[in-house]
């Protein structure tokens, strides 16, 4: 198998003039210039007394100098660490320490918050807004700093050029990253990738998804989570495509106005994201009693349809061959919907321990309700006598599934089976197409009084398509199903609810819900939770807040 770092080679040479990364109104960076950036941080690093293998921490936004920063740990052959800048600054500074890193590249606004005793190992710190320094603790770093320029020039007299460019590629089995989980149903563990791990996702996403040089990405998901980071950074990175980089969430209104100047050809995103779409664009649309009647009438109601999709695709600037949703199943109503519309999506499935693909379907092959097939460098089975029928764990082994957790032998205990898959805590039956359809995760089953598994997450997505609902937990108390929900409000403010109305959508949504769902998974109790629900980085309920 190739090393992606060839890939990295092949598309900064070839593409040496031509802008590669981008913040949305802001700095824009050729090939030759992140090359060039990069062989100067190898020269710091150099000079600093940094060895291969030594851990540099980064934490901050996405942004185009984040993106440098990580190819230039990593083609030094140092491990990179990604810590998302959504961590309280308590543990990004235990983060840091844990993983032994001697450098730490955050911006000023999170440095300013973290006590440097705090992280007694690194030997400075610099800013991802500007590449300058923002501490120090260590003579030689500062020296080779502040002599940063001179040495380069020393080490490349006739200046940096594109022979110049390469990247060890004969260690492809060295650790390259150390990823700390966010934390869904637990504290953070630090996930162990090799530099093949990536190099099989990428190759991979290479085959399935045709991206090439002259294409363009928004990037929406943090880079410091391995989701973003492969499929909206290194993955397009390494074909020439061009990524457009938000510092922070972007609101609807900026989201579309960046879709419409950016063009993306790959929208990678998870369902929750394109469940809020429908939810505010759509729903509200094919609700009303006259285009429900339309919709029903055979050829009318595929034009509709049609029509709708090709709306939505303009409003995501009109070249978006792919939408790639994960972390997620897809609400079934919602994938309904974008089925008929004609909307070129799939539901992939992964974790940050398989770097972090684990099964995906071209949009034409794709199964409503499944999460695609296994990829193509790994081996998937259902821990069940009856894997077809009867759910079991989803367990994983092949060339994109990490070593282990980073100083954690407890955890690297119940990780693998004996025969080494690693058990992914997830559940799921697997069709005769070998398409995976995924339950629930096993902390998460509630078994019932009478011996049957409820899964919650099927429950959840009931309850999230009754009228006001926003988002929901399913919650077993002393054996009973409460379902706790948070409300769309600014539907509510929109059909002008009195007080009375709003106090009585729990039981309106106790009631309908109870409809659908057979008699063993009834919802008992129904209770408003006023704050939005919180979530990891990769827009997961933090379950674990909520029992």
């Amino acid at each position: 198998m190739e090393h992606f770092f060839s890939r990295l080679e092949n598309t900064i040479t070839s593409y040496w003039d031509s802008p590669a990364i981008c913040d949305f109104e802001g700095e824009t960076f050729t090939y030759s210039a992140i090359a060039t950036s990069m062989a100067q941080f190898h020269v710091l690093f150099e000079h600093s007394g940094i060895s291969k293998g030594d851990r540099i921490a980064i934490c901050a936004r996405n942004s185009a100098r984040w993106a440098i920063s990580f190819l230039s740990i990593t083609t030094y052959g140092a491990v990179a660490v990604p810590i998302l800048s959504d961590f309280l600054p308590g543990s990004v500074a235990h983060l840091t320490d844990h993983s032994e890193s001697v450098l730490l590249f955050t911006d000023p606004d999170i440095w300013s918050k973290i006590n440097p005793e705090s992280v007694p190992g690194i030997k400075g710190v610099v800013s991802v807004n500007d590449f300058t320094l923002l501490y120090s603790r260590d003579e030689v770093f500062s020296a080779a700093f502040s002599g940063l320029q001179e040495n380069f020039a020393k080490k490349f007299p006739m200046g940096f050029t594109r022979a110049n460019v390469n990247y060890a590629k004969d260690t492809p089995g060295d650790l390259m990253v150390i990823n700390y989980t966010s934390g869904t149903t637990s504290a953070p563990k630090g996930v162990m990738l090799r530099g093949d791990c990536f190099s099989a996702t990428i190759q991979f996403a290479g085959e399935s998804v045709p991206i090439h040089y002259g294409d363009n990405v928004v990037s929406m998901l943090p880079m410091g989570h391995i989701y973003g980071l492969v499929f909206e950074f290194l993955f397009p990175f390494c074909n020439g495509v061009c990524i457009t980089y938000f510092g922070k969430t972007p609101s609807p209104t900026l989201l579309l106005k960046a879709m419409k100047a950016v063009k993306p050809v790959m929208v990678v995103t998870v369902p929750l994201v394109m469940e809020k779409i429908h939810k505010t664009s759509i729903a509200p649309v094919v609700s009303k009693l006259y285009m429900k009647i339309l919709l029903h009438l055979p050829f009318i109601g595929k034009l509709l349809y049609r029509k709708m999709g090709q709306r939505l695709m303009e409003a995501f600037g009109g070249k978006v061959q792919y939408f790639i949703m994960g972390g997620a199943a897809l609400n079934p109503t919602v994938e309904k919907t974008f089925k008929r519309m004609g909307i070129p999506y799939t539901v992939g499935y992964g974790m940050t321990e398989a770097s972090p693909l684990l099964t995906w379907a071209h949009p034409d092959e794709y199964v409503p309700g499944s999460c695609g097939k296994p990829i193509s460098c790994i081996s998937i089975r259902i821990d069940s006598e009856d894997p077809q029928h009867t759910p079991g764990e989803i367990q994983a082994k092949g060339t994109n599934i990490f070593s282990g957790y980073y100083r954690n032998d407890d955890a690297n205990l119940l990780a693998f089976t004996e025969d080494g898959f690693f058990k992914t805590g997830d559940l799921g039956v697997m069709d005769q197409h070998g398409n995976v359809f995924i339950r629930g995760r096993i902390k998460n089953m509630i078994l019932s009084a009478n011996g049957q598994n409820i899964y919650p997450e099927e429950v959840e997505a009931v309850v999230n398509d009754q009228q006001y609902v926003l988002e929901s937990v399913v919650v077993d108390r002393a054996s009973k199903l409460v379902a706790l929900i948070n409300l769309d409000n600014i539907a509510i403010r929109m059909d002008k609810l009195d007080r009375e109305a709003v106090s009585d959508i729990p039981e309106n949504v106790r009631e309908s819900a109870n409809r659908r769902l057979p008699s063993y998974s009834k919802i008992t109790k129904v209770e408003v939770i006023d704050e939005p629900f919180e979530k990891t980085p990769k827009m997961s309920i933090k379950r674990f807040l909520y029992k």
